[in-house]
């Protein structure tokens, strides 16, 4: 009997559903964007807005001065930059301006991941590298136009020689203190892994303090950027080689102030590609893409 009993089936539970409904004042889970919410989430647009409002408020404030000599209007120095344009001035000088800067930039990027692998790798490094950002960090680039003119003569070495000093130890800088902030379970990780030396810096400490290197870039391009420009008003010129800060020098000494501000625009519009396109680019394919950056 007790077998029979063992080897009968549960009792069968009756079924049933239940209504599943939201709790009272959470208000809706999920619903699509109305058309405010997602212009006002368009990190383009939001940025676009605020540039047409700084001209219109420089176009305003023109025509309130009403003196062209000193402070053109927005209109006017948009007609400024295109004859500037078209008649292939601006273009030739910018392109000189940004083959030299790409030159000093990849010099600097150069030497501050090999001062920053060697900084890492021992102990002898990171004295260094800690004694030179130190020394010649807080030190102005445009302080060692005199040295570059003494060293390197007119023309574009001297050119070079500020702008790698310009990115040189703010790079670097950002790149130790990015390897430093790597935790020590993934230095041990990697170890394990039998990683030293380079492939450790390659494998681990790279990819792990990426933020604080693309910082680092970002940084190192703004300086480079303004340092060339105030070298090339001064001695742009040398050798036949005018840039971008030349063209704004001889507006200025010819009382071109539309083209001056036309030049100022040139510079500025530069500065929002290369910030908005190509490192936003970098962002959105490494550390965004990582996780290890909110958009």
């Amino acid at each position: 009997m007790s077998d029979v009993t063992a080897a009968s089936p549960p009792p069968a539970r009756p079924e049933f559903e239940r209504p599943v409904t939201a709790p009272i004042g959470l208000g809706d889970v999920a619903r699509p964007l109305s058309l405010g919410e997602r212009l006002s989430g368009n990190a383009t647009l939001r940025r676009a807005l605020i540039l047409i409002g700084i001209a219109i408020v420089w176009e305003l404030y023109a025509r309130f001065l009403d003196n062209p000599l000193t402070f053109p209007t927005f209109l006017e120095t948009l007609a400024a930059l295109r004859d500037g344009i078209l008649s292939g001035v601006i273009p030739l000088r910018l392109a000189v301006t940004l083959e030299t800067l790409v030159i000093g930039y990849a010099i600097g990027l150069a030497v501050a991941a090999l001062l920053t692998t060697i900084a890492v790798t021992t102990r002898l490094g990171t004295d260094l590298l800690s004694t030179f950002t130190a020394m010649f960090n807080p030190l102005p680039a445009i302080a060692l136009l005199p040295l570059a003119l003494l060293w390197f003569g007119l023309g574009r070495p001297s050119l070079i020689f500020v702008i790698v000093h310009s990115v040189l130890w703010a790079v670097a800088l950002n790149m130790h203190s990015g390897f430093l902030a790597v935790s020590q379970t993934l230095r041990m990780a990697g170890r394990t892994f039998g990683l030293s030396g380079l492939r450790l810096v390659f494998g681990i400490l790279i990819p792990a303090a990426f933020p604080a290197i693309l910082a680092g870039l970002k940084i190192g391009w703004a300086f480079a950027w303004r340092t060339l420009i105030a070298a090339e008003l001064v001695f742009g010129v040398s050798s036949g080689q005018g840039g971008l800060g030349w063209y704004i020098f001889e507006s200025r000494n010819t009382l071109d102030t539309a083209s001056v501000f036309a030049g100022l625009l040139t510079v500025m519009a530069v500065g929002l590609f290369v910030e908005g396109v190509i490192f936003r680019a970098i962002e959105a394919r490494t550390v965004r893409r990582w996780g290890m950056q909110s958009n």
